[in-house]
């Protein structure tokens, strides 16, 4: 196999639960070495989460491939020391423990930094290292509340989660691009950094459009369904076979090709309630209405060829296991097979393809299943 983009490169992780295991998962997939340290007993609390996938966790599993597994109790002498031997290797240090755990167990930025001028430390928490939310609990979906994302999440009448878990993921995605971006600077000075990402900092720059939209438009964006608070028609509209099919129309010219080469509908064009995109979304109800008058004349299929042919964007709803099927991945052979302790599981390959190169797809670790090997290593 081609040498990796991060070969040579170790990243130790203090980590549980999503969002830095998520961040570290990306540098493994990248071909670092990502050394996992895990509490005595039952490590990661996240291996408790379920046990969907053969008995092990769908969200282990899920952030988890790559990794290296090291049982260490950190407050431990012994193992102290092999922790400070690693890091003195490392050039990644990852941990979103409780604010101020690193701190109490002498793992400080200062006294990282004096020790380690290379050493790229990437801390990942809740609300941020200070401030009156510093030491309040920052599980998923108690970031997306207090971020705003529930409250135009959902139907008119009710909030809604959304189905995965956004605010671990945006945190873990904003430390691993950090992390690779001080990873090329290293290379032109010579020294590492610290980094700290918030959940709260990750997820409120993903609700930017919302902000602005409240802050200056003064109604801002209501929860609204499936359907776009801000365009339209952009959602999901009704055939006459029962079935639903999602379409968008972004600009005006689209708009033009519906009407004219879809819907049969020319006069909609000089309507004065759909004469734009804000006068269309202010009248989307009604919108909506003429044109599931006009769908239901098609089965679903049928408008989608329509859709395809007017090169208006169109999708069907699927559901999980349609993903699992769906053609357009299979077609790109995008599914790949990695090992774990319950056997060959299959997942999807990373996002990223690199030419040339095979992604890195290595095996989801039992817990401290390499602690007598990295012991062994470093000490």
């Amino acid at each position: 196999m081609p040498a990796q983009p991060l070969d040579g490169i170790t990243v130790v992780a203090l980590e549980q639960a999503v969002a830095a295991p998520y961040a570290t998962r990306q540098l493994a997939d990248l071909g670092a070495r990502v050394i996992k340290v895990e509490r005595p007993g039952r490590g990661d609390f996240a291996r408790e989460y379920d046990r969907e996938v053969k008995g092990m966790s769908a969200y282990f599993v899920w952030v988890n491939r790559g990794k290296e597994s090291v049982v260490l109790d950190v407050k431990d002498a012994a193992d102290r020391a092999l922790l400070d031997a690693l890091l003195a290797r490392a050039d990644v240090f990852v941990h979103n423990l409780a604010p101020g755990a690193v701190d109490r167990l002498g793992l400080s930025a200062e006294v990282l930094r004096a020790g380690h001028p290379r050493l790229i430390n990437c801390a990942i928490t809740g609300y941020g290292d200070h401030g009156p939310y510093r030491d309040k609990k920052a599980y998923d979906l108690l970031v997306q509340c207090e971020a705003g994302l529930l409250s135009i999440t959902g139907s008119p009448e009710e909030p809604a989660r959304p189905g995965i878990s956004i605010a671990d993921i945006a945190g873990g995605m904003y430390a691993y691009t950090g992390i690779l971006t001080a990873l090329y600077e290293r290379e032109r000075t010579g020294a590492g950094t610290d980094l700290s990402v918030s959940l709260l900092d990750a997820l409120g720059e993903w609700m930017g459009h919302p902000y602005f939209a409240q802050a200056y438009g003064g109604g801002g964006v209501v929860r609204s369904g499936a359907r776009h608070p801000s365009i339209s028609p952009y959602g999901a509209y009704r055939c006459g076979d029962g079935a639903q099919v999602f379409l968008s129309v972004q600009n005006d010219r689209e708009w033009i090709t519906l009407c004219e080469r879809v819907v049969g509908r020319p006069d909609l064009i000089r309507d004065p309630r759909f004469a734009d995109n804000p006068l269309r979304r202010t009248h989307d109800e009604e919108l909506t209405a003429e044109l599931e008058r006009s769908f239901a004349d098609h089965t679903a299929d049928g408008l989608v060829a329509l859709l395809d042919g007017a090169g208006i964007a169109n999708a069907r709803l699927r559901d999980v296991a349609g993903l699992a099927d769906h053609p357009q991945l299979a077609a790109r052979e995008r599914w790949g097979e990695f090992g774990s302790p319950v056997g060959p599981l299959r997942g999807l390959l990373p996002p990223v393809e690199v030419a040339g190169r095979q992604a890195a797809l290595r095996p989801v670790p039992a817990l401290g299943e390499h602690t007598d090997a990295v012991r062994a290593e470093f000490s």
